[in-house]
């Protein structure tokens, strides 16, 4: 089980872990308490209820619009919440979420429905105000660099905060499964200049939504190794299409998660997303050719 990191204050912010480590479905919360805003709340759900009586939460922001950073945004009904507006639509009706997500099977829909509902606790949402890539908020503990990430998501924000030097990249989380690019409107490229931003930003302490969480020192190596794991998925499918492939024989591979995992309807769904984003890059750069129902390496490789 991963270690889950302890709650920890970084100037006039407070770093609140999600259960398990902060591992799906959980994410870490970052609470900024001078102004009582709090950002992705999809950690603890008592530690939730105990900010929002008290001291209180004034407003509710999201790094982006996936469910397990807003698991608990349903505590906050009554509170103006604030998105990026490329990443508003799903919050607003489930069969949108469920069409970002690039969920076209039947079976797929009728299995995340009620999870989004009774687990998630999924309410349609509007956005008070839209949070965008580039501005500077002034507030009582100091200013916000808000910036845009996408790749994600098309809407992903991160935050930087110069006074303490902290930054929280949301789910760029530096983990040892890479970089999450699975949606109907994610980026492989959008991902990799994102990450490749956020590694430029003059930074002391950096903060991730899943997993470590907190890296009080520049963390190195993890960059290129977070980076690596795209280019190793796409080595293991120019491996895999030395030899014609279906579409089906790729997502049965499980080149993404390794084995088949359970249930279908997730973990299935997430190898269908990042496998139509490599080979659509493949296709575009001539590296990979398609047969009717088969994709082949390129008779120029």
């Amino acid at each position: 089980m991963t270690q889950t990191p302890k709650e920890s204050c970084f100037g006039p912010l407070l770093f609140i872990p999600g259960e398990n480590g902060g591992k799906y479905p959980n994410c870490h919360s970052l609470y900024l308490q001078d102004d009582k805003i709090l950002i992705d709340p999809g950690s603890n759900r008592e530690r939730l209820i105990q900010l929002r009586d008290n001291p209180g939460v004034r407003e509710v922001w999201l790094t982006h619009w996936h469910e397990d950073h807003f698991m608990h945004l349903d505590l906050f009904d009554h509170i103006p919440l604030r998105v990026s507006e490329q990443d508003a639509p799903p919050l607003s009706d489930i069969e949108i979420f469920m069409d970002s997500y690039g969920m076209v099977r039947g079976r797929d829909r009728e299995y995340w429905r009620p999870v989004l509902i009774k687990r998630f606790h999924f309410k349609p949402r509007r956005p008070e105000r839209f949070l965008i890539g580039g501005q500077t908020i002034h507030l009582k503990s100091g200013t916000v660099q808000v910036l845009a990430t996408p790749g994600h998501t098309p809407g992903h924000l991160s935050f930087f905060f110069p006074e303490p030097g902290v930054l929280f990249m949301g789910d760029y989380d530096l983990s040892h499964f890479g970089p999450w690019y699975g949606d109907l409107r994610s980026s492989i490229q959008d991902t990799m200049d994102s990450v490749e931003r956020l590694r430029q930003v003059p930074a002391r302490i950096w903060l991730t939504s899943h997993e470590s969480g907190i890296f009080e020192d520049n963390p190195g190596a993890r960059w290129d190794q977070y980076l690596g794991v795209i280019a190793e998925r796409e080595e293991k499918l120019r491996d895999l299409l030395k030899s014609p492939r279906s579409f089906e024989q790729i997502v049965g591979a499980c080149i993404v998660y390794g084995r088949p995992r359970e249930p279908k309807s997730f973990f299935q769904l997430g190898e269908i997303g990042h496998m139509k984003k490599h080979l659509r890059k493949l296709m575009r750069e001539g590296t990979v050719a398609r047969d009717g129902d088969f994709f082949i390496l390129s008779r120029q490789q």
